[in-house]
């Protein structure tokens, strides 16, 4: 796969498409990164993001992961004790998930967000930005919750970490995208220069295909399911034999192959009896799409094989929070 192609694999959005070429054109030793606000365990909205960021050290870019504490302690997620507790336990999952240990550089947000230089240029930040500009910068991010003058410092920072982590590409789900347009917007005006974004799509709910997946509200998978509860997960879900019955609803199971389980193998194997015609194999998503969509493919099959693999995929992880907890 070509350079450019691998960085930009199911990428929701590129900002912009100049930018990523010149970016692709010399990768090695690039600095990319996502933020995550400590949340303790894993969930595949995490994973859309860190198979991206595994694509991008396979082109020869290096990761960067924020661990927001500052960020969390500011949407009262609790002590910093706390929260760098969850953090870590973040932290040694995803390397278990398979983000290269020797290419990922895991930093703390308060190991420079406390510092001056960075407090001043929030506060220049503060004295440019309307509140109107920065609530809606955070509203798809904080949801419904009622906004606190916490919310609107929130976006702020994110806009002031893409410099303060010396990146080239800022990654996100595209949740993230109005944060990131305020930093292409703010940054030069404090005298650093724009970097280019990538965003990752959004997986609809999964008993739905409606929103958005989410931990906080509705079915989510994450890396403290196990083989069983994803197995339960996976076969309630919402499945029609196409990829956009109605026109506003989306296939959770077929974006789950799309976004999760073909970016990480090379072949998936859907295993059925002679009976039913055998075994069907797939080397990309379009083909078991198409599959589905035609009925040669069976939802119950297309699901048993995504419980299967997507299992594969957070067996790791899964251990390695028995293993802290134990």
């Amino acid at each position: 796969m070509e350079t450019y192609d691998l960085i930009t694999r199911n990428a929701e959005e590129v900002v912009t498409d100049e930018e990523v070429r010149e970016l692709a054109a010399d990768p090695d030793g690039k600095r990319a990164y996502v933020g995550y606000e400590p949340s303790g365990v894993l969930h595949l909205g995490h994973l859309l993001t860190a198979n991206k960021l595994i694509d991008l050290q396979e082109a020869g870019m290096e990761v960067v992961i924020l661990l927001a504490d500052v960020h969390a302690y500011l949407n009262g997620k609790g002590t910093f004790e706390e929260i760098r507790e969850t953090a870590e336990q973040m932290k040694a999952q995803f390397v278990a998930y398979g983000l290269d240990e020797d290419n990922t550089e895991f930093v703390y947000g308060s190991a420079f967000q406390l510092d001056e230089e960075y407090t001043l240029d929030l506060h220049e930040l503060e004295l440019s930005t309307t509140l109107n500009r920065s609530q809606r910068a955070m509203a798809e991010i904080q949801g419904g919750e009622t906004a606190k003058v916490s919310h609107v410092v929130y976006p702020l920072m994110q806009t002031l970490d893409i410099e303060y982590l010396d990146l080239d590409l800022a990654v996100g789900g595209l949740d993230q995208r109005k944060v990131h347009m305020l930093a292409r917007e703010e940054l030069p005006e404090l005298g650093y220069d724009v970097r280019p974004a990538l965003h990752t799509p959004i997986v609809a709910d999964l008993t739905s295909g409606e929103g958005k997946m989410s931990s906080s509200d509705g079915v989510t998978i994450s890396m403290e399911d196990s083989t069983d509860d994803l197995e339960e997960k996976v076969n309630s879900a919402f499945c029609p034999p196409t990829r956009d019955p109605e026109g506003d609803l989306e296939n959770p199971v077929l974006e789950l192959f799309e976004y999760h389980v073909f970016p990480r193998f090379d072949e998936i194997v859907v295993e059925r009896p002679d009976e039913y015609g055998g075994d069907l194999t797939y080397d990309d998503y379009e083909s078991l799409a198409a599959d589905l969509e035609s009925g040669e493919l069976h939802p119950a099959d297309a699901k048993g094989t995504l419980a299967t693999y997507l299992d594969e995929l957070i067996a790791p992880g899964r251990e390695k929070l028995r293993e802290i907890r134990n």
